[in-house]
């Protein structure tokens, strides 16, 4: 049964009588029973299929026909396998010849979160170590990419076509770290330390920089892309004039699909401001594709690796004289932005009501931002005018030192994060086998992942650091069920 179907009058009302720059929905504070439309984070694009395996892959349910086709299209391009060129058809080569994965699937299992594991000495191709080094970013413009490693690039990339060495692989290795919390309860954090192996093309520059990535699951994207810029900027207190402790900032980045500086909204550092860029800088940096944005058919290959630059490429006169054209990305796209957020499970659950109170009253909601109301005019007409619960305020915030990675992104800084969006994420292992969570996958769990909150989130630790477990247990019970 479709949400439209569920959905109160109530909430229908108050949908026909907001504007595109309405007033942020209030928080509640009656935890005895849900919320009306809380059942349906997407609002009426929320998809009501099982929660499944294929929980995260199912297109907006409010799409029509017609542009269910392109989003079928998209799905194609995100699974498709790349091959180095040239090939017969010119229609699938240009992979490389330097890259992380052959293709969007491969580092979004499921369209879910990736894992920082190495197999077999490799790299995971959904694990990404981003480079750069310090100094100020390669143009009079804020942008979305710091200066580049000089012979290896924005991203090490750990495979390579046949002939030509990859750049290098990445060795991950914990530290264990013991945490006791109240109620004689201990947890036992991984502290990841990384160290680049198998360099093939000389040494990193002295003053390189490192981040490591895991991909993040993909649902949802299109509505987080839909929220008004004006309700970010009441969100955002830089200066803390509140004096709560919590300092969001908006990541404002240069962008070159409008040539103008956009409020950065996706990525873990918000440093990318629309679907359409981080769409076409995946296919690029990742997959090496050419594109409409980034038209080298050598991909990240850098001017000190000669041979790389000098290979064949799938650039075709047919295509835009690229490799994944503005169809192929522009479907892709669709695609991305479309992916549902699935319904809420057990949200009348009252062990689930209290395990919201206590997120409330822990002051997780001064970044997690329960709900907004969608603009009028969005990208997707699937998206205009919804009520919509992602738990996020997409702006940065300063995490502390614990999960710094001293890497400054356009305006963020190296202890810097954006806000990551709650909704889908009690599915995660349903979805592709694994719970890691946090930009680079340490922890295991999301209690792991609240105790390594630290900066402007130390106050809220504490808090759920002195529940009881039972009142922890029903915190994780509330944030599964998101």
């Amino acid at each position: 049964m479709k949400p439209s179907q569920h959905m109160s009058l109530a909430v229908l009302l108050m949908l026909s009588t907001l504007t595109a720059k309405a007033d942020l929905p209030a928080l509640t504070n009656n935890f005895t029973q849900p919320e009306t439309g809380e059942a349906y984070p997407g609002g009426k694009s929320t998809s009501t299929r099982p929660a499944d395996k294929r929980a995260y892959s199912h297109p907006s349910t409010n799409m029509k026909p017609e542009r269910k086709l392109d989003f079928t299209l998209g799905k194609a391009m995100f699974k498709r396998l790349w091959a180095s060129a040239p090939t017969t058809t010119q229609a699938a080569d240009g992979l490389g010849p330097l890259f992380n994965a052959r293709s969007c699937l491969q580092c979004h299992q499921g369209n879910g979160r990736g894992k920082p594991q190495a197999q077999a000495g490799k790299t995971d191709p959904s694990f990404f170590l981003q480079l750069s080094i310090s100094g100020p970013a390669n143009t009079q413009k804020t942008t979305h990419t710091p200066p580049p490693e000089p012979t290896y690039g924005h991203q090490l990339q750990p495979f390579a076509v046949r002939g030509l060495p990859a750049e290098g692989q990445v060795r991950i290795t914990y530290e264990s770290i013991r945490v006791p919390l109240a109620d004689n309860e201990v947890i036992t954090l991984r502290k990841p330390r990384y160290e680049i192996t198998q360099l093939n093309y000389g040494p990193l520059h002295p003053d390189t920089l490192t981040s490591p990535r895991i991909a993040p699951q993909l649902i949802g994207l299109g509505l987080l892309g839909a929220i008004h810029p004006k309700d970010l900027e009441s969100l955002a207190d830089p200066g803390d004039n509140d004096q709560n402790g919590i300092s969001g900032r908006i990541n404002h980045v240069w962008s070159e699909q409008h040539d103008a500086l956009k409020p950065g909204r996706f990525g873990w550092k918000a440093s990318t401001a629309s679907i359409n860029e981080q769409t076409q800088k995946a296919f690029f940096f990742d997959i090496g594709l050419s594109t409409p944005l980034f038209k080298s058919g050598a991909g990240e290959c850098t001017p000190t690796q000669a041979a790389c630059q000098s290979l064949p490429n799938g650039n075709s006169p047919q295509y835009e004289d690229l490799e994944a054209h503005s169809d192929i990305t522009n479907w892709t796209a669709l695609y991305t932005r479309n992916l549902a957020v699935p319904q809420r499970r057990n949200f009348n659950d009252a062990r689930v009501l209290s395990g919201k109170q206590l997120f409330y009253q822990s002051g997780c909601t001064a970044c997690h931002q329960p709900k907004f109301i969608t603009r009028d005019d969005p990208v997707d007409p699937e998206h205009a005018r919804q009520l919509i619960w992602p738990y996020t305020d997409l702006l940065l915030h300063d995490m502390g030192e614990d999960l710094a990675d001293h890497r400054p992104v356009a305006g963020a800084s190296g202890r810097e994060w954006r806000t990551a969006p709650l909704w889908g994420i009690g599915l995660s292992k349903t979805v592709n086998g694994n719970n890691n969570f946090l930009h680079d996958g340490r922890a295991r769990t999301l209690l792991e992942a609240i105790l390594w909150h630290g900066g402007e989130a130390a106050d809220s630790r504490k808090k759920i650091v002195n529940m009881t477990r039972t009142q922890r247990a029903d915190l994780i019970l509330f944030i599964e069920s998101l």
